[in-house]
């Protein structure tokens, strides 16, 4: 099997035990052999898989002490994993592909002037599929500037999401989730009748301080789930 596919599926049993609150902050990960022989996988993968979510901050590597689930920071209200569309679909037993449906390279407008620091941004529309019937319509903006190699990425071939998750890491997300009705061109993207319930999954993320992606996700409303870890704050 793909070294890529089997540590994000690493990434992903961790995050699901994470944020559905099985391993709560503090408890100690298994070592990088353990899941080696879990998973059937070579050191660097399981290296890899940690290394991911220590850089979303679910977990915290110490030296001789291990990988711990991460504590929040006081002031976060809750920790919204970034979903691997893929990995979802896969999850629930089905089979994941996806359609490039545009691509434009143009100049960043006024309200992406975060994004992209004044330069340019790759515009991109794609549904993902579950067992051939629509899953998600994705539309995305990804700064050249926060990921130039973005430029020349066949995202025909990886879905942009899991391309960033694998090669431009976030250090800071924004979540905006919405309830929406279909309505023109997404609604016949997903055969979906206009007005019909929607989730839209908004979504800006940052590395280092600098803009990488602006995503906008729609999932007919029985599609997707919602899993959430909150931790009250402290005077």
């Amino acid at each position: 099997m793909d070294m890529t596919v089997i540590h994000r599926r690493i990434e992903s049993d961790i995050e699901r035990r994470i944020l559905s609150g099985e391993w709560r902050p503090g408890h100690r990960l298994p070592t990088e052999s353990e899941l080696m022989a879990e998973y059937g996988c070579a050191r660097m993968t399981a290296s890899k898989a940690m290394s991911g979510l220590a850089a979303r901050g679910l977990v915290t590597r110490r030296r001789r002490a291990g990988t711990i689930v991460a504590h929040p920071p006081l002031h976060s209200a809750a920790l919204v994993a970034i979903p691997d569309i893929q990995v979802e679909v896969e999850g629930r037993g089905l089979a994941w592909s996806h359609r490039l449906l545009a691509r434009t390279v143009r100049a960043a407008g006024e309200a992406e002037a975060w994004l992209a620091d004044g330069g340019r941004v790759i515009e991109l529309e794609t549904l993902h599929l579950a067992d051939d019937a629509p899953f998600v319509h994705e539309r995305r903006l990804i700064s050249l500037t926060g990921a130039p190699e973005a430029e020349t990425a066949d995202f025909r071939e990886q879905a942009a999401g899991s391309w960033l998750l694998a090669h431009t890491p976030w250090t800071e997300a924004e979540h905006r989730i919405s309830a929406v009705g279909a309505t023109g061109e997404v609604a016949e993207r997903l055969l979906l009748p206009p007005g019909a319930p929607c989730l839209r999954l908004e979504r800006r993320t940052w590395r280092d301080g600098l803009g990488v992606t602006w995503a906008w996700q729609t999932f007919p409303g029985d599609a997707y789930d919602l899993v959430a870890r909150f931790q009250p704050t402290k005077a």
